[in-house]
């Protein structure tokens, strides 16, 4: 009987946490045209006056991430995607603070 192994990459992400666009990219397995076009829909925000020196934090990595998940399992377009953030944004919100009432 052979043994099966199952090996599980991952990154560790913090509030700190900050990449280029290359980096983003990389991370994300997408090129630059589209994450320039998540900047144009305002999915994400880059940091930095230029192209050169822009810089993303973990919260763009992970609306990216979830933006493309939303793009290839359900199909929704980069306006969709951009909505369906702001909107789970909010749901994340009003469920912090109804935590803390």
């Amino acid at each position: 009987m052979t043994e099966q192994r199952l090996y599980i990459q991952g990154i560790v992400l913090n509030e700190e946490t900050r990449c280029t666009l290359a980096d983003l990219c990389r991370l994300c397995s997408v090129n630059a045209e589209l994450i320039h076009e998540m900047i144009e829909e305002g999915i994400i925000t880059p940091e930095g006056p230029s192209t050169r020196e822009w810089h993303f934090t973990s919260l763009a990595i992970k609306r990216v991430r979830t933006a493309i998940r939303l793009q290839q399992d359900l199909r929704v377009n980069l306006p969709g995607c951009a909505l369906a953030l702001d909107l789970l944004d909010e749901l994340e919100e009003l469920r912090r603070l109804s935590r803390h009432r």
